[in-house]
């Protein structure tokens, strides 16, 4: 964990000088904001590994129902199955375990700033946090509540367990609805069921309670750093969800649905209930127009002229012979 301490320390630190000269070395604003700013830190560093996480999640979505034909053809035979499944994984790319590695890496960060905050409680300060920077760490305070306390060692004091209580309820709700975002707009039906399914359920229900369950322990400074993370994700998760969406789900249909209207409102061609367009069905009707001998208004083509030719060319061609009256 020494990497870790110094790392996050470096981050919180760094912050900490900036908002320091507007806030005050002391003032519980410049710390949160520290922190605001070491979790925005760490999510950017994280784009790359959430975004192998969106591919993979949908990988695992598309191939649903080739999973579920493997599960048919051997379902009395759970090694051959278990063969076949890792195969079909290994040759589309997909990892099931890539949905949990954004938490999985986190949760080292999480626990190194949560040694930080217990140090700085006591005063003791560690890696690029020096003594006096852990006292004010330790002391600081935002709308007169301290960031350091938790609702075990608030001794009655209505303003941690007010605040306590809804950061714990923040912090399970945005869980809660980062994870639900994530099965309602951007899973088909397909894949609503199956082994896959059931992991995304189990997180659906069993992550908010564990947070819960485990924030009232937590200081509040370490609950403003998970809130903020799971608004980023909720976030990053809702522009690539909105953007680029897994084909066949209800975020693809409403896509569809808004390139349709923003290409109306441009004016460009929209397709149709019967898949023409509208630019279409106008050049089938100019091509529809009935030609001049049935009566059109269309004009004649104009008649060819000859070649000129110069007097050597006219004396070397044969003489034309008169059309023979019918």
């Amino acid at each position: 964990m020494t990497p870790l301490y110094y790392v996050v320390s470096f981050v919180m630190v760094g912050f900490h000088s900036l908002f320091g000269r507007i806030f005050g070395d002391a003032s519980g604003a410049a710390w949160v904001l520290s922190i605001i700013g070491l979790t925005v830190v760490i999510r950017a560093a994280l784009i790359p590994l959430f975004v192998k996480q969106i591919k993979s999640s949908r990988n695992m979505q598309l191939i649903q129902p080739r999973v579920k034909e493997l599960q048919k053809k051997y379902a009395h035979d759970r090694e051959k199955l278990t063969q076949e499944t890792m195969a079909l994984y290994k040759e589309t790319g997909t990892n099931p375990f890539a949905s949990c590695l954004p938490i999985l890496v986190q949760m080292p960060i999480f626990f190194a700033l949560f040694r930080l905050i217990d140090h700085a409680a006591d005063g003791k300060g560690r890696a690029f946090l020096t003594p006096t920077l852990a006292q004010q760490f330790g002391s600081a305070e935002i709308f007169g509540v301290p960031i350091s306390g938790t609702l075990f060692t608030s001794d009655g004091n209505a303003g941690v367990i007010v605040m306590a209580i809804t950061l714990v309820v923040a912090m399970t709700a945005t869980t809660f609805l980062t994870q639900r975002q994530l099965m309602s707009k951007n899973m088909p039906p397909d894949a609503m069921t199956g082994p896959y399914a059931q992991q995304q359920k189990l997180l659906l229900y069993v992550l908010p309670i564990v947070f819960a369950v485990g924030g009232i322990a937590f200081p509040i400074a370490l609950m403003i750093y998970w809130t903020t993370s799971n608004l980023w994700t909720m976030c990053q998760q809702f522009y690539v969800i909105r953007n680029n969406p897994a084909p066949g789900t209800p975020a693809a249909q409403a896509k569809e649905e808004r390139d349709k209207a923003k290409a109306a409102k441009r004016g460009e061609p929209v397709a149709g209930a019967a898949g023409t367009t509208t630019a279409g069905a106008d050049t089938a009707g100019e091509d529809a127009l009935p030609p001049m001998h049935q009566g059109g208004s269309s004009r004649p083509a104009q008649r060819q002229q000859p070649k000129r030719q110069t007097r050597s060319q006219r004396k070397k061609q044969p003489p034309q012979q008169p059309h023979k009256s019918q």
